[in-house]
């Protein structure tokens, strides 16, 4: 008698063909914010790092400058098409504060040194 179990991977294609002709994009969003709740439920700072990292390995290995450059560019124009004048006031400001919190004055004397370093090779 033949053996006519089907895979497990078979079987999840065909649940997931009939799921999608059964629900809309509520239905995903819906358990896809519940998945996503429970999952940060369960796992620490760490985790999100560990993942985060793994991922980014995995993107550098897959990608060259040209795909970062294009994904750059399209992020930038999407965060400008998205935000006003005043956004970008309050992140400079917000990232001065962070610098001067983590730089002493020896960093600024550095890096002004650099610029004007920069500016005498042009």
């Amino acid at each position: 008698m033949a053996d006519n179990k089907m895979s497990r991977e078979e079987a999840g294609r065909k649940g997931g063909k009939a799921t999608s002709k059964n629900h809309d994009k509520d239905f995903y969003q819906e358990i896809g914010q519940k998945g996503g709740e429970a999952t940060s439920n369960n796992h620490d700072k760490e985790f999100y790092q560990e993942i985060g990292k793994k991922g980014g390995e995995t993107t550098s290995e897959n990608h060259d400058k040209e795909y970062y450059q294009e994904i750059g560019k399209k992020g930038g124009e999407a965060t400008s098409d998205n935000h006003d004048k005043e956004f970008y006031q309050e992140i400079g400001k917000k990232g001065g504060e962070a610098t001067s919190n983590n730089h002493d004055k020896d960093f600024y004397q550095e890096i002004g040194r650099k610029g004007g370093n920069s500016r005498n090779d042009d």
